[in-house]
């Protein structure tokens, strides 16, 4: 009696979460979409209270988990590549963009080109959103593309414009701010070097998040502004991961030699929240600015939609392209998309086939895992393919 349950059954297994992952970058992108729509077309929902403006309204503590258990990922080893990385994404994405935006000021003026203020290029361009980031590289990223998150506390906030359009002295560096940023990462990473089970636990803990703190961040972000911000915002928007994370795929594969990897770069190429409020900080410290407030305002908040959606799924497509469009801790990969030696994450890839051949040589039966990893289920054609194997493995040692 066949008791397998029918073709369509199996299709309908997973169809929320299998819809998700089938699009680039779908398991943080769509919740974020979805949060966008409950935030503006239901604010009230968000304002219950309790459990349920806990989970859909409050990002920030999930977000901070998300940091917590990619501190414990990290070593003494690693530090050199995350400080390496951070550096590399706030050149890429932050003075590059920013002096080339201010070389344009100088030709064209203040003014700016097609009704986009220099004010509204410099508050969307040097600046990144750190919530995608950590969601992006939290599935398709490594530790040390994670542990860089802090590129976007350090690029946060209206210090680096301020800079950009010669106020000098008219802006800090909260370092209180700053410090608040990284705490997280460095208690992580003391309890992960003391007790590494509690890495191994906490390994799942981004994938498990991600989907929920994505919603979290859509809720803030208001799909009317896009309206109201008319065809300059868009196209200020669509231009911000082109140009800004296209600077940072650049130093992802020339300076960090990240390879088919770089790809992931360009998911940097997002403009903060936060950022929204840049032009009228800036204006209350220049009033030179004073005129471009309000346009400025609504372009930078239409920019933050935009690029929060396109730039996951220009990364998603750069990294499917070079066949990269996988987690690289499930796959045995270092930063650079190289396998893992032996003792770096348990058994290397390369070091499947000798750990393989060494246990048919001794006689016993192989653990049911691919060569991957991951484990494979019983009457599938790879668990065929590999109990094939060890029966002519076995036959032609008998002979």
């Amino acid at each position: 009696m066949n008791d397998a349950p029918p073709a369509d059954l199996k299709q309908l297994r997973s169809p929320l979460y299998g819809l998700m992952d089938r699009i680039p970058g779908g398991t943080m992108v769509i919740p974020l979409i979805l949060g966008a729509i409950v935030g503006t077309t239901a604010p009230a929902f968000l304002e219950l209270g309790s459990f349920t403006t806990a989970l859909f309204a409050t990002p920030m503590p999930m977000m901070a988990l998300v940091i917590f258990a990619t501190g414990m990922q990290i070593t003494p080893r690693s530090i050199g590549p995350v400080a390496g990385t951070t550096g590399a994404i706030i050149l890429g994405k932050t003075l590059v963009p920013g002096l080339l935006v201010v070389g344009l000021g100088f030709t064209v003026g203040l003014d700016g080109l097609l009704g986009i203020s220099i004010l509204a290029m410099l508050a969307t361009f040097d600046n990144s959103n750190g919530g995608i980031w950590l969601a992006f590289t939290g599935k398709y990223g490594t530790k040390t593309d994670r542990g860089a998150y802090v590129a976007s506390a350090v690029n946060d906030g209206p210090f680096f414009t301020m800079l950009f359009i010669g106020a000098a002295g008219l802006g800090s560096i909260p370092l209180d701010a700053f410090a608040a940023a990284i705490i997280p990462l460095i208690l992580g990473i003391i309890v992960g070097n003391i007790d590494h089970r509690w890495t191994e636990i906490m390994r799942p803990v981004p994938n498990i998040v991600i989907p929920f703190f994505a919603f979290g961040l859509g809720t803030g972000i208001d799909i009317s502004a896009i309206l109201t911000g008319g065809m300059t915002g868009i196209v200020l928007g669509l231009l911000v991961t082109p140009f800004t994370g296209g600077t940072t795929y650049l130093a992802y594969r020339f300076l960090l030699r990240r390879g088919k990897r770089a790809g992931i770069g360009f998911v940097a190429g997002t403009t903060a929240g936060n950022s929204i409020v840049t032009p009228a900080i800036i204006a209350s410290a220049d009033p030179r600015f004073e005129q471009y407030v309000d346009v400025a305002t609504v372009q930078v908040a239409t920019a933050v939609l935009i690029s929060a959606i396109t730039a996951p799924l220009i990364a998603a497509w750069f990294l499917k392209r070079s066949g990269t469009l996988s987690d690289p801790d499930e796959d045995g990969l270092d930063d650079r998309g190289e396998p893992l030696a032996v003792g770096a994450r348990g058994i290397g890839v390369r070091d499947v086939g000798a750990h393989s051949a060494s246990a048919r040589s001794a006689g016993g039966r192989r653990r049911a895992d691919g060569p991957d990893g991951r484990s494979v289920e019983p009457g599938s054609d790879r668990a065929h393919r590999r109990d094939s194997d060890d029966v002519d493995s076995t036959r032609s040692g008998s002979r």
